[in-house]
């Protein structure tokens, strides 16, 4: 790989395609794979991303909001395309781009009926959302009856899938949680097709419903933060490759002397003689301040170097002490395991998905082939 010559996120796609073939091989042989590229991909890049899953033979793609879904029909995306959280607002140019809605509620089942009628659609496919647990989007199970009611009074509109959410599929202990999730999003279901009269798609597994809960693959898979290299275990981390690696460089070491402060507010101060170096990277490119303070670290030639004083909007500064290190060297911020996003989030009482999704767009992206 490149030495870094500025702060860059390499995008390793033989990774990425590396995660899909495992999630691949560990899903029920006829179910269908979506992959969910939402957030600018998990941070890393949607159009080359897609592209790149779609020459996969990926069957699906979820976006959360239609401009994310927009942007990949405008990067040559052809599969389907669900829109997980759509607005009344953009309903036309989702239907102008034939992205697919997910409706969750009276309120928006109502409103896109009535704009598929409008744009004179037939038979348009919609997927509806049902809650089990979750408690965040979706019908409850005494909606059936209603969805039908409107379903019946339209032909603009048909289900393409029905699916659900789980709350907590990386948690072993609540296992008899998901369970009953499942076994309520299986009987809703069951219900709803029995009364529509034909048999959408079902989905209600995540990544890490596919590693834990393989009797409910069902018709469809989502494949969300496995693909971006996570498995949200560390057993399950072993099988999958981080495809992202943050890099950036010193630009420029200091030694400060006992009793010497370091970045803004003084946060700092130094209790012996210490070096440090100043890294181009900040919270605007979404090293959060959080991580300041000794709680953070970077990899400077294989050490870890802490981060010291108070992140700064384009700067940090690490402790470099004990380090055979000079300007220009190469800094790692996160890559693979064992200094995976994972593990530098955890310093912070976060989780992987925060920090990855948090780097700036100003962060040069990279392609590794």
């Amino acid at each position: 790989m490149p030495k870094a010559q500025e702060t860059v996120l390499e995008i390793d796609l033989k990774a990425l395609k590396h995660n899909f073939e495992y999630l691949k091989s560990i899903t029920q042989k006829d179910t269908k794979t979506l992959a969910v590229v939402k957030a600018f991909a998990y941070g890393s890049h949607p159009g080359t991303i897609a592209n790149y899953l779609q020459d996969l033979n990926v069957d699906y793609f979820a976006v959360a909001y239609v401009s994310e879904g927009v942007a990949l029909r405008d990067a040559g995306i052809v599969k389907p395309i669900l829109v997980l959280h759509p607005q009344a607002i953009n309903f036309k140019t989702l239907i102008e781009k034939c992205l697919e809605p997910s409706l969750y509620n009276a309120k928006i089942l109502n409103e896109f009926i009535s704009v598929a009628k409008e744009e004179e659609q037939s038979n348009y496919p919609v997927h509806i959302k049902f809650n089990t647990g979750l408690n965040r989007l979706g019908f409850g199970a005494n909606d059936v009856d209603y969805i039908i009611s409107k379903l019946e009074e339209t032909n603009s509109i048909i289900t393409k899938s029905v699916f659900s959410h789980l709350a907590a599929s990386e948690d072993l202990s609540e296992k008899d949680f998901s369970r009953q999730q499942i076994q309520n999003f299986e009987s809703i279901a069951k219900e709803f097709s029995k009364k529509i009269g034909y048999q959408p798609m079902l989905h209600i597994c995540n990544t890490s419903g596919i590693i834990n809960y393989p009797e409910a693959h069902l018709d469809m898979v989502r494949i969300g933060i496995g693909l971006y290299g996570f498995g949200n275990s560390e057993k399950e981390n072993k099988n999958f490759k981080p495809i992202a690696t943050l890099k950036s460089l010193i630009s420029q070491i200091h030694h400060v002397e006992k009793g010497e402060t370091v970045g803004y507010n003084r946060a700092y101060k130094s209790e012996r003689f210490i070096k440090t170096a100043t890294i181009p990277i900040g919270h605007a490119d979404g090293i959060g301040r959080q991580y300041g303070n000794g709680k953070g670290y970077v990899i400077i030639n294989d050490k870890p170097a802490h981060i010291i004083g108070n992140v700064c909007m384009d700067m940090i500064m690490v402790n470099i002490t004990n380090i055979d290190c000079k300007e220009g060297d190469e800094v790692i911020i996160f890559g693979n395991h064992p200094h995976s996003a994972s593990e530098f989030s955890k310093t912070a009482q976060t989780i992987s998905y925060e920090i990855i999704t948090a780097i700036s767009l100003r962060v040069k992206r990279l392609f590794l082939i």
